[in-house]
């Protein structure tokens, strides 16, 4: 699957209604409108963080068992997080480290929360091995990862208006 940085993916965009999304995707795995829905409809799975007004703020992908993430021709997912980052710098792509990962400028995240070990890639790591799987990505503008969030709490116009301010397209 191709990201999209600072929009989300072809099946799901930032500023999306949730109908638009569950017509496109079908419902979520658990009954009813909570803020975060997972979409297992297709591989990798969805996780979309909805606003308060059922607007798309935030798009996530996991890895998946038969598809990976991709961007710009890199492989984003189930690869050893430190390799990521040198493809993408080789290519200009430059991010800021986080406690789980890195925010990177093009509006998007690469994470892992340390669910997989390095023997998942290299059977000959040690138990102890440090290296961490890139084991999703988060896309949004750059700016939702850094201090200039998004409205959480405001209506769609206010979402709207904040997103085209970052030069994200709509509609």
């Amino acid at each position: 699957m191709e990201i999209i940085p600072g929009v989300g993916v072809e099946a799901v965009k930032i500023g999306d209604q949730r109908g638009e999304v569950e017509r496109r995707l079908g419902p979520s795995v658990h009954a009813g409108n909570h803020t975060r829905a997972v979409y297992d409809s297709v591989d990798p799975m969805l996780v979309v963080t909805y606003d308060r007004d059922d607007v798309v703020e935030l798009v996530e992908v996991s890895y998946g068992m038969d598809d990976q993430v991709f961007f710009d021709g890199v492989q984003l997912t189930y690869r050893f997080m430190d390799e990521v980052m040198i493809d993408l710098a080789a290519k200009g792509h430059l991010g800021t480290p986080s406690d789980i990962g890195f925010d990177l400028q093009a509006g998007f995240a690469i994470f892992s929360m340390a669910s997989l070990s390095a023997q998942e890639l290299d059977p000959g790591a040690p138990e102890d091995d440090p290296r961490r799987i890139v084991e999703g990505v988060s896309i949004a503008p750059y700016s939702y990862f850094t201090d200039d969030q998004p409205p959480l709490n405001g209506t769609a116009e206010e979402l709207e208006a904040w997103l085209r301010q970052r030069g994200v397209p709509l509609g």
